[in-house]
């Protein structure tokens, strides 16, 4: 297993367990996977594979480039709520993986 592979390997296990710590039953691991994947020029930017609850234009860049872009939600108001539901959500994980963080703002949406 090359090196990129081993962490995003590395990278699903902790999107798995805080998606679990959140409540999440039963992971679509299709979807999961898309999100880890996207990931893969930047896993070894410790930034780019986390998300900061508490820095807005990181929240607002989430809104427009994973919830406008990839999911096609233009609806300000109703993204930042999404979004905002999941800060509430993973408020007790202070490292928050970027694709459990994407996966539950998706699931927030539906």
């Amino acid at each position: 297993m090359s090196d990129v592979q081993t962490k995003l390997a590395q990278l699903k296990a902790t999107a798995e367990k805080q998606l679990g710590d959140c409540g999440v039953s039963n992971i679509d691991h299709e979807k999961l996977d898309g999100y880890v994947n996207s990931l893969k020029t930047m896993v070894n930017n410790k930034d780019a594979v986390l998300v900061s609850g508490l820095d807005a234009s990181e929240l607002d860049t989430v809104r427009r480039n994973f919830v406008e872009k990839k999911l096609g939600v233009t609806d300000k108001d109703k993204a930042m709520a999404a979004i905002g539901s999941v800060v509430d959500k993973m408020s007790g994980i202070k490292m928050k993986s970027r694709p459990a963080f994407y996966y539950l703002v998706s699931e927030a949406l539906r």
